[in-house]
């Protein structure tokens, strides 16, 4: 350990078993978007790294707020993100076929994005206040729903169903590990599998139904709609265990792999560094998610345990379904992979829970401070 006479506190005491993985694969990531560019630093790497670097500088600030400002903070943040959803109806930029963003001039906004880590805070303050004898009852069960069902049903709209799924699933994680009975979500799990197929015919885009087909069948339209995953297939397939070498996929370069840069930057990745630079991603997910589950484990209070868990469960959420999409164990609905896509308000969104993750650490090496 270098003695804190030659490094100030501020810097020796920021937790660097898991700040320099994560710099490593944000590295990796640059170094995938670089040769997906054909060679070149823009317009990918460069930004991709200049995003990082100063969403984590907004990451070191987050973690010097108190408690008792994030709990201030909870339902005026949530309310924002909800308002700004709202504009996005409005005066949202259409792209893709999808209305989701706000255009600020210097950059474009994505505000469901950031109702990912708000619904994980929200919940933990309404919970914190909430009696625990309360918490198993329709006291603890009806207002959250509520508090999830607003911005998901926004969500759909635009529609997005991959960040509707992930608001959901922060919010059920956080409405689990605050005491809400298990048979609950059985229930809820149950009654969704019969609604399913009266969702599907009904409530789901076109683009969506086929989507869900071609995952059941991916190679019924290989030229069409199962394209995106049948040429993500190759990518990884073709890389065997070391990969074809840096800058020489084929399935990028030729642009055979569609959003190589965003969706599908693992199947780029794969390509090029094989299965052995899989497992080393796997494994950095792996220490930044049980250092964020033993922050919630250590928390000194349930507000923090909470938060804490929440934050870790949507970085899990983006992670384990990019993941499943690219190599076709899950239907293709848009998310991006935490650090090596390019994106900036994907990058917001998780250097946000990270940044959350370390006011938690923090906390826990202060149990009284709220400094």
């Amino acid at each position: 350990m270098i003695s804190r006479s030659i490094v100030p506190d501020a810097i020796a005491r920021q937790p660097w078993h898991m700040l320099i993985p994560l710099m490593s694969l944000v590295s990796l990531g640059a170094a995938v978007l670089y040769s997906a560019a054909g060679g070149n630093l823009q317009p990918y790497a460069l930004s991709h790294v200049m995003r990082f670097l100063i969403f984590l500088c907004m990451a070191i600030v987050i973690s010097r707020f108190s408690r008792d400002f994030f709990r201030m903070a909870a339902y005026p943040v949530y309310g924002a993100i909800v308002v700004l959803l709202v504009l996005v109806e409005a005066i949202g930029a259409v792209g893709g076929g999808s209305q989701r963003w706000l255009n600020l001039g210097f950059m474009t906004l994505q505000p469901s994005e950031l109702m990912k880590p708000a619904i994980v805070l929200v919940l933990a303050r309404f919970y914190e206040t909430l009696p625990h004898a309360m918490t198993a009852s329709w006291r603890g069960l009806v207002p959250a729903g509520v508090l999830i069902g607003i911005p998901a049903l926004f969500v759909m709209i635009q529609p997005d169903l991959g960040t509707a799924l992930a608001i959901c699933f922060g919010g059920a994680v956080t409405m689990f590990l605050a005491g809400l009975p298990l048979s609950w979500f059985i229930g809820a799990g149950a009654t969704a599998a019969v609604v399913a197929p009266i969702a599907f015919f009904t409530l789901l885009h076109d683009y969506q139904r086929n989507r869900v087909l071609v995952f059941l069948d991916p190679e019924s339209d290989p030229l069409g709609t199962g394209y995106h995953i049948t040429q993500s297939k190759i990518a990884i397939g073709s890389g065997g265990f070391l990969g074809k070498g840096f800058g020489n996929g084929s399935q990028s370069h030729l642009q055979y792999l569609p959003e190589s840069h965003t969706d599908f930057v693992f199947a780029t990745m794969a390509e090029e560094w094989g299965m052995l630079g899989g497992l080393f991603v796997l494994f950095v997910f792996a220490i930044v998610l049980s250092w964020g589950l033993r922050v919630a484990r250590r928390a000194p209070d349930r507000f923090s345990s909470l938060l804490a868990a929440g934050m870790s469960a949507t970085i899990f959420f983006y992670v384990a379904i990019n993941l499943m999409m690219v190599m076709g164990l899950a239907p293709v609905v848009g998310i991006p992979l935490p650090f090596m896509s390019h994106g900036g308000t994907s990058m917001l969104t998780n250097m946000i829970c990270v940044g959350t993750l370390m006011a938690v650490n923090r906390w826990n090496r202060r149990p009284g401070s709220i400094s």
